[in-house]
């Protein structure tokens, strides 16, 4: 058995989560335990220093920000190994996704939150930059939790979808069993970063919509959603993977004065609403499109999950489209329904990237990212 941390600062700038995980392999199945769970918010310091970072910093900021993030990450996994009450010694290693500040396949993607800092910080050696390896092997470098999905919450008799609501939405199509050449996954658009943003925009003091309240208190204005949903992003087949590189400030704020502009007397409900909209029909787009496979059900994770008008609007939006072509509707129910809390399966995902890395099995899987082939992912910063 194996003990691994998880770290992962997501793209809807919330804070960090980390997880600590015990992996076992026996007879060539894998199993976990999840020892401990935390999640740090970030402050609205923090949080607006990374988004004016993600938009353009300078050199210094950039580097000072590497630094700062590495220590906020060491910070989260010494809080979870306290909360799991075991020894730093018992830790194999520590897996870091960091955050991401470009992500521009198949010619780069950038995550910082340095390594040597968090080992530094914990005295435990870290893995991290998992996602370089793909790109530089022409993939996508995301969704890179498709082989924890594939391997780890395979369904043994049904097709299941794993949907992850995090900043950016992605999708894991798991036939039965997990095999991996049949897998594929991809980004479907945002998750709950246009969401958030535009919560952010007019509700200052706000986070983001807490219980999804500002959103049942609006209606949806389908035009906006309709003129939005003509990106090409949207009608790209996959493999793809996208960010806040095309979900912008200035696609917020394209959001909220198309809103106001259809709608004379919108609400900031109404815009709300719609934002949440947005992510509910892309979704339901992208399993019209571009999921033939029989799904019987989809598991929802994720911060996005916790969000009743934003997950309702997906269960709707995907019966209303796949009742309108005839297809079988899926269940669509919370991930921890069958397994753990829906917000930490990114960062055991990503721990168990590192299980992965330690014993030099490939990682990526090309079938969702696209690459060339499979490769072992991470890079590792000794304690």
């Amino acid at each position: 058995m194996t003990v691994l941390v998880g770290l992962m600062s997501g793209t809807s700038l919330d804070g960090i989560s980390a997880a600590v995980v015990r992996f076992r392999e026996s007879g060539g199945e894998i199993g976990l335990d999840l020892l401990a769970f935390v999640s740090t918010p970030y402050s609205s310091v923090q949080r607006e220093r990374i988004a004016a970072a993600l938009v353009g910093a300078t050199p210094q900021e950039y580097a000072r920000l590497d630094f700062d993030i590495g220590a906020w990450l060491g910070d989260a996994a010494v809080s979870a190994i306290a909360e799991a009450g075991i020894a730093r010694a018992d830790i194999a290693a520590i897996a870091s996704h960091g955050h991401t500040v470009w992500h521009d396949p198949p010619r780069a993607t950038w995550q910082i939150g340095n390594a040597a800092v968090i080992a530094e910080r914990t005295g435990i050696s870290v893995i991290s930059d998992f996602r370089s390896r793909d790109v530089a092997a022409g993939g996508q470098g995301a969704p890179l939790v498709t082989i924890a999905d594939a391997m780890l919450f395979n369904s043994p008799a049904k097709w299941r979808a794993t949907l992850n609501l995090g900043g950016i939405a992605n999708v894991q199509l798991i036939p039965p069993g997990g095999m991996l050449e049949s897998v594929r996954a991809f980004d479907t658009g945002p998750g709950v970063c246009v969401i958030d943003a535009v919560v952010r925009a007019l509700v200052p003091g706000l986070a983001h919509d807490v219980g999804g309240a500002l959103a049942r208190g609006g209606t949806p204005v389908p035009a906006v959603v309709d003129e939005l949903l003509h990106d090409p992003y949207f009608s790209a087949s996959p493999p793809k993977s996208t960010g806040r590189e095309l979900f912008t400030p200035r696609y917020v704020a394209r959001l909220i004065e198309s809103c106001r502009a259809v709608k004379p007397g919108c609400s900031n409900e109404d815009i709300i609403a719609t934002a949440t909209s947005l992510t509910a029909r892309s979704i339901a787009l992208a399993f019209e499109n571009f999921i033939p496979e029989p799904v019987d059900e989809v598991l929802v994770s994720g911060g996005g999950a916790k969000n009743p008008a934003l997950f309702d609007a997906i269960r709707e939006a995907i019966g209303r489209s796949a009742r309108a072509s005839s297809s079988p509707v899926p269940s669509i129910e919370p991930f921890e329904r069958v397994f753990f809390d829906g917000e930490a399966k990114e960062c055991v995902a990503f721990a168990f990237l590192g299980w992965l890395h330690l014993r030099r099995r490939a990682a990526n899987v090309p079938g969702a990212t696209g690459a060339r082939g499979p490769r072992i992912l991470g890079s590792f910063t000794p304690a």
